[in-house]
């Protein structure tokens, strides 16, 4: 039997997505704005920073996430409560209606490793090992290649930091006061540059 089905003409289908997602609705969020909290679209990062978390009974922040151009964030792909969603630069974005979610399996899947690399390297045993991967994650994400190294292309505080990383703003200033010592990061204009492997880096 042969098949009634017509084949599907694949460069008219990207062209349809590429329509679709140029005619997107778009948001802009200023610095520390905090993305309004829907249940019924996703916001796909065109440009900027954020942050998601969540905080304790105390009030102690708790950084799930960092994310930048072409990853998906929503209310929808969590179930921590409370949950928030930090602009940590300007920051603009695409909204996706639940209809066009399965268009972005990619941005998906690609969020559920970040998650998952980011929980192991917060559970990494000393702190100090802790924090340089941290960091060599940061430089992976947001990173640029200057003379010296990598730059970290983000302000990211120390108190940041220690959110994410379950420590305290002390421990971290210390520790990055150690790795500058030891030549492993070099300090620049508020941004931090990791010395890349053959430029007398960490290992």
């Amino acid at each position: 039997m042969y098949s009634t089905n017509r084949p599907v003409n694949s460069s008219f289908s990207q062209n349809t997505n590429n329509t679709a997602s140029s005619s997107l609705p778009q948001r802009l969020f200023t610095r520390r704005e905090v993305i309004p909290p829907r249940n019924d679209v996703l916001w796909r990062i065109e440009r900027g920073a954020v942050r998601t978390l969540t905080w304790s009974e105390d009030g102690a922040f708790i950084t799930l996430g960092y994310w930048g151009p072409g990853d998906l964030v929503g209310y929808p792909l969590s179930r921590v409560k409370p949950y928030q969603i930090e602009c940590l630069t300007s920051v603009e974005v695409s909204v996706l209606p639940p209809q066009m979610w399965h268009q972005d399996v990619e941005a998906l899947v690609s969020h559920i490793q970040q998650s998952e690399e980011l929980l192991s390297i917060v559970h990494r045993k000393p702190i100090s090992l802790r924090l340089w991967q941290f960091l060599v994650w940061l430089s992976e994400k947001f990173g640029r290649e200057v003379e010296q190294g990598k730059l970290i292309d983000l302000n990211v505080t120390h108190q940041e930091m220690a959110e994410v990383l379950n420590t305290t703003r002390v421990t971290v200033t210390r520790l990055l006061q150690q790795f500058e010592d030891e030549q492993a990061l070099v300090r620049h204009k508020r941004r931090i540059i990791i010395r890349l492997p053959n430029k007398g880096g960490r290992n």
